[in-house]
């Protein structure tokens, strides 16, 4: 089946602005990051950012590529993996990353931004390395 080469630009541009947002968040230090509310709140709502655009390709490529719809949105990772369309490590960490994408999600009121900066500094990496790979395929 055919990729939707647009989709997928636009869901790499999302993945792309979010990042570069939350890197420059990290740039305020932990200490003032977990003082500020307002900083706190970007950073939630770039990162589901992030995630939501993540999610939206790994589901387009689970389907159009293998012809499969995932159960939950961990478990997309964990197909794209096993088929090899991506490292099985990255995909496993992407799938980690998508279950605190839940928590954000559904437990907002119980977030530890400190959690949330440690991703900012050490996994949006990531999130740039799955964008770059489906840009090779496009």
């Amino acid at each position: 089946m055919q990729l939707n080469h647009d989709r997928l630009k636009t869901k790499i541009e999302d993945i792309a602005q979010a990042v570069d947002r939350l890197r420059r968040l990290t740039q305020m230090g932990r200490e003032a990051f977990l003082s500020d509310e307002d900083s706190q709140d970007i950073a939630r709502s770039r990162l589901l950012t992030a995630m939501e655009a993540a999610l939206n390709i790994c589901y387009h490529l689970a389907a159009k590529r293998l012809n499969k719809v995932p159960d939950g949105y961990a478990e997309c990772f964990e197909i794209l993996g096993d088929a090899k369309l991506f490292d099985p490590a990255l995909a496993e960490r992407l799938a980690r990353m998508a279950q605190f994408r839940n928590r954000l999600v559904h437990l907002y009121w119980d977030i530890d931004y400190g959690q949330v900066y440690a991703i900012m500094e050490n996994d949006l990496s990531d999130l740039e390395l799955f964008a770059s790979q489906v840009a090779a395929m496009i």
